[in-house]
């Protein structure tokens, strides 16, 4: 299996409330709790680890509430390459309604200076031969302005790495000037960075084929409930996921992320790529934390999805 590098630039303990049905502006009595060391390139991470790869993590991690980051290193076998920042780590709340919905309440992070981004770099630098492609996943903290994210994302192209961004907003937007070899935008996000309609598919459409036609190799567009469309090098295709009862969507699109590049990255073909990926996002939502937790459950999924020419 292959050796990933995955960068969470802003970690978060994620504290997720399961609820009945979420009164703003009431008292809410919740049905559970969970608190999980997460964030998008540990979730993507997580994923990786289950399917056999070997995973180096890096990126900023705050000083003042790094155990449960570094138990979750350990127990998951992850090489431990985080820049230690002062300060915590941020926060995440996410109110889960029995009906899947769910409300984000996410806190900003430490500030990170530009000595410690220079260490990041540096550390990235040394540690990056071996590996066979690069995750870069979520949000910037306080400190880390566009044009240094940027030049981190060309710098880790120049190494030679295949470059994997997942992110939205600004963030995204500015991402895209380095080319990525892989996006996993949702409806909402592709829209935003490309200025379209997200409730039209055709512009939708039209938007990734100009990202193709730019540099970007694969564009997975998630599309939740309707499934999750696939643009790459003579590749077009629909994947219809199974019903399933949802608990929350929270890591489910990290999830799609990290079996689409198992797939890519074990020479699988595409549409047994795309029939597994859709097949762990769609087990994604019926669990709380991240991971494959049961092959059974997965396997009937996947003998489940609808893989169509898009």
């Amino acid at each position: 299996m292959a050796r990933i590098l995955t960068l969470t630039l802003n970690p978060a303990l994620d504290l997720t409330v399961s609820l009945e049905t979420l009164r703003p502006g009431a008292v809410n009595r919740s049905l559970g709790l969970s608190s999980h060391a997460a964030g998008k390139g540990l979730n993507v991470a997580q994923v990786l680890a289950d399917l056999g790869h070997k995973v180096t993590v890096s990126g900023f991690l705050g000083t003042a509430n790094a155990a449960p980051f570094e138990l979750l290193f350990d127990r998951r076998g992850f090489i431990d390459a985080f820049v230690r920042v002062p300060g915590e780590s941020r926060s995440n709340i996410k109110l889960a309604e029995r009906d899947g919905r769910v409300t984000d309440l996410n806190g900003p992070g430490p500030q990170v200076d530009a000595a410690h981004q220079a260490q990041l770099l540096e550390q990235v630098e040394q540690i990056a031969a071996g590996h066979e492609a690069v995750v870069v996943a979520g949000s910037l903290p306080p400190g880390v302005e566009l044009d240094g994210f940027v030049a981190l994302l060309r710098h880790l192209k120049a190494l030679g790495l295949p470059l994997v961004l997942d992110s939205s907003g600004a963030a995204l937007r500015a991402g895209l000037a380095a080319t990525p070899w892989l996006i996993k935008p949702n409806e909402e996000e592709l829209a935003d960075a490309c200025g379209v309609s997200p409730s039209s598919p055709e512009q939708l459409r039209d938007a990734a084929l100009r990202l193709r036609e730019q540099g970007v190799e694969h564009v997975l567009l998630s599309r939740g409930a309707a499934g999750v469309d696939w643009l790459g090098p003579q590749i077009a295709l629909h994947a219809q996921p199974p019903s399933v009862e949802v608990l929350s969507t929270v890591g489910a699109g990290d999830s799609l992320l990290a079996a689409t590049l198992h797939g890519l990255l074990s020479g699988w073909p595409a549409e047994r790529t795309l029939r597994l990926a859709t097949a762990v996002a769609a087990q994604a939502v019926t669990q709380l934390g991240f991971g494959i937790h049961d092959r059974q459950q997965l396997a009937r999924l996947e003998a489940a999805v609808s893989v169509v020419p898009a």
